[in-house]
């Protein structure tokens, strides 16, 4: 319901399930939220792809910034911090 209107061009899925709509928006669920809610942090950045780990989500804007949060003990997000973020 939550993604009712929208057309998705691509989905990933990993601990979580991530989707992009063809306006640039990305969207998350699973991983406790059972509907899909709008990245409000990506809002108008022209995202163009999407990758779901299995505690970590990466995405991909128009101008190649990748965007990274979620868990990142193992380094997986990119800072080098092993932090959460």
């Amino acid at each position: 319901e939550a993604l009712a209107g929208q057309r998705v061009v691509a989905v990933s899925a990993g601990g979580h399930s991530l989707a992009l709509t063809a306006d640039g928006a990305a969207w998350s669920w699973g991983g406790g939220s059972l509907l899909p809610k709008k990245i409000e942090a990506l809002t108008g950045r022209d995202i163009v792809a999407v990758s779901a780990g299995d505690t970590f989500s990466l995405a991909v804007s128009a101008d190649g910034t990748v965007w990274s949060s979620g868990r990142g003990v193992e380094g997986q997000l990119g800072p080098g911090d092993g932090q959460r973020q």
